[in-house]
C-alpha cells in the first residue's frame, strides 16, 4: 500500500476530505497526517509522496522535505522550487512567456542583518532615484513582499511621499513595487498537476468568505480560454502542482497580479461546495497518480550524481 502524508497547519476541511477521497477510492494508495519529530540525516520517510501546506511557515519542515526528496519521495509543491522562488523572478519568467504582467521595480532592502555594512553595499547605487521609479509603474502603484501570500504586508500606494513613509517601514524585508491595475473583472485560477485549471470570477472587494461566488455569472468564453492557457503557462514554467493564479482584467485583457501560492487557499469556507469539491478531486486524482509513478530523475543537480541514476 502507497501512503501519502498531509504536511498541514491549521487547516482541517481540505485535508480530511482529501484523505476521505483516497480511501474512498480503494485505488492502493491511503492517505494521512504525517508524522515527525527531530529527522535524522539522510532518513527516509514512511512515505511514498508529501502533499505540503504549511513549511512557508515552519523552517524545519522544509530541511524534512528536501531530505524527503534526496530518498526519493515526491513532495507536492517542490520545495527546493518554493524556496527559491520570489515573485521579482517569476514575474521576469512571465513577461517572458507572454503572459501580461504589471511593471514590477525589485526594491533594495531598507534594512539589513548586524554586519551588513556601508562598504557591504558598494555595488548598490544611492540615493535611489525614487522619481524615476514612481514614473516607471506609475502611481497609484501596489507595494508587496517579493517572497509570501495571503495579502500580508500589501499596501496601495497614492503618491511618492506615501512610498517613502511605507519603504521605511519595511526594516529587513524585501519588497516589490508594482503597476497598479485599474480593472473592470477579476478572475482566479484554481490550478492542479499542471494540468487541470477551474477558472472562477472572484472579487477581492468582497469579504474574505465570500469572494468565490457560484451563482456568478460565468466567465467569458474567449477570457477563460486565455486565462487558462496563461495559469497553465506559468505553473509548468515555475514547476507548481498546486496553485492559485489571479488575473486582473483590464480592457479585455487578463494581466497576472498573484501567481506564486505554493499553498493556496483551499479551504471549503473559501471555496464553498462546489469548487471545493473540484479541488479535492484533482488532488486526489494528483496525489494517487504521482504516489504510483513515483519521482523523475532527474529533478535536481544532485540527481545526477546518485547511484540509483548511474548509468553504464
Amino acid at each position: 500500500m502507497l501512503k501519502v502524508g498531509l504536511l498541514v497547519g491549521r487547516e482541517r476541511s481540505f485535508p480530511d476530505a482529501l484523505i476521505a477521497e483516497v480511501a474512498r477510492r480503494d485505488a492502493g494508495v491511503v492517505a494521512e497526517y504525517a508524522k515527525l519529530g527531530a529527522p535524522q540525516m539522510a532518513e527516509r520517510p514512511p512515505y511514498d509522496l508529501i502533499v505540503d501546506r504549511i513549511s512557508h511557515e515552519v523552517p524545519m519542515y522544509a530541511s524534512y522535505l528536501k531530505n524527503a526528496v534526496l530518498q526519493g519521495v515526491v513532495v507536492i509543491n517542490d520545495p527546493f522550487w518554493r524556496m527559491a522562488d520570489d515573485k521579482f523572478f517569476a514575474n521576469s519568467v512571465a513577461a517572458a512567456l507572454g503572459v501580461a504582467v504589471p511593471r514590477t521595480i525589485a526594491l533594495p532592502n531598507k534594512s539589513y542583518i548586524p554586519g551588513v555594512v556601508s562598504e557591504s553595499l558598494r555595488n548598490l547605487m544611492y540615493p535611489l532615484d525614487w522619481d524615476w521609479i514612481v514614473s516607471y509603474t506609475g502611481l497609484p502603484a501596489i507595494m508587496k513582499p517579493a517572497s509570501g501570500g495571503g495579502w500580508k504586508d500589501v499596501y496601495k500606494i497614492d503618491s511618492l511621499g506615501e512610498l517613502l513613509w511605507r519603504y521605511d517601514q519595511t526594516a529587513t524585508m524585501q519588497f516589490i513595487l508594482q503597476e497598479y491595475i485599474h480593472w473592470e473583472g477579476y478572475v482566479r485560477c484554481l490550478c492542479i498537476g499542471r494540468q487541470d485549471v477551474l477558472v472562477t470570477n472572484w472579487d477581492p472587494r468582497r469579504s474574505h468568505f465570500d469572494r468565490y461566488r457560484a451563482d456568478d455569472t460565468p466567465v467569458e468564453p474567449a477570457l477563460e480560454a486565455r486565462c487558462r492557457a496563461d495559469a497553465l503557462k506559468l505553473n509548468r514554467a515555475l514547476g507548481y502542482d498546486m496553485n492559485t493564479v489571479e488575473f486582473a482584467v483590464r480592457n479585455g485583457t487578463p494581466i497576472a497580479i498573484d501567481f506564486t501560492n505554493a499553498a493556496p487557499d483551499f479551504d471549503i469556507s473559501s471555496l464553498k461546495d462546489k469548487y471545493f469539491a473540484w479541488v479535492v478531486e484533482k488532488m486526489a486524482d494528483l496525489v494517487i497518480n504521482r504516489a504510483k509513478q513515483g519521482p523523475v530523475y532527474p529533478t535536481h543537480r544532485w540527481d545526477h550524481f546518485l547511484p540509483r541514476n548511474a548509468t553504464a
